[in-house]
């Protein structure tokens, strides 16, 4: 009975933080939400958002926090919330922040081979292990059959423990011609495994050669 009980409490806040996630990506769109972290503690729900204009998010005479920390108090029943920002150092290793950039791009016509290529390159070159950028839904014209592309390259484990080392970001492109999922993986610099050693990933010519979009 308890099992269940701490098994249920898990389950309950790892609900209550993809909610609490999609409501700050949304109200925090032009600070450059990435990602969220929170901790409890025995006084406090510490919550740290991570985007790349940190100024957006506290506001003029730290309004916009205050207003958030109300809204996570009294929507989402979150016991004494306390909000800290962080700056994202880079950019092209959010996975997040590299899917919405490959939606946008989409949704503005880009060619989606050349344009993964080229993602996935810039992942790679700015210290990544591993990376793996999916795009799948309609690539094509107007009455073309809905279809995957898949780029990887690097370590990336898909199975076991270590897969919680990988960051993962999912998004939805809309052009014209239909919906697209897009998925981004990315392995950070630094990571350790315990049973591996990566070693550096010599880029394949056509995504070292792909043309930046």
């Amino acid at each position: 009975m308890i099992f269940m009980v701490v098994e249920r409490k898990f389950i309950d806040d790892a609900i209550v933080k993809i909610h609490i996630s999609k409501y700050l990506e949304k109200s925090l769109s032009r600070a450059g939400f990435s990602r969220i972290d929170i901790q409890k503690t025995p006084l406090i729900t510490r919550i740290t958002v991570y985007v790349t204009n940190p100024g957006r998010v506290i506001g003029r005479g730290g309004s916009t926090i205050d207003a958030l920390t109300e809204t996570l108090r009294t929507k989402f029943n979150v016991e004494n919330p306390q909000i800290s920002v962080a700056e994202v150092r880079n950019p092209k290793l959010e996975p997040r922040l590299v899917a919405k950039y490959i939606a946008n791009s989409l949704e503005r016509g880009a060619n989606a081979r050349s344009l993964m290529h080229s993602t996935i390159r810039d992942i790679m070159l700015n210290g990544a292990l591993g990376a793996e950028v999916i795009a799948a839904g309609k690539l094509a014209a107007k009455g073309a059959r809905a279809k995957q592309i898949k780029v990887r390259l690097g370590y990336l484990p898909k199975a076991g423990d270590v897969t919680n080392l990988v960051d993962e970001a999912k998004v939805a492109a809309y052009p014209k011609y239909g919906a697209i999922g897009i998925t981004v993986r990315i392995v950070q610099p630094g990571t350790v495994f315990p049973d591996r050693v990566i070693k550096e990933v010599e880029l394949p010519k056509n995504i070292a050669a792909a043309r930046q979009m």
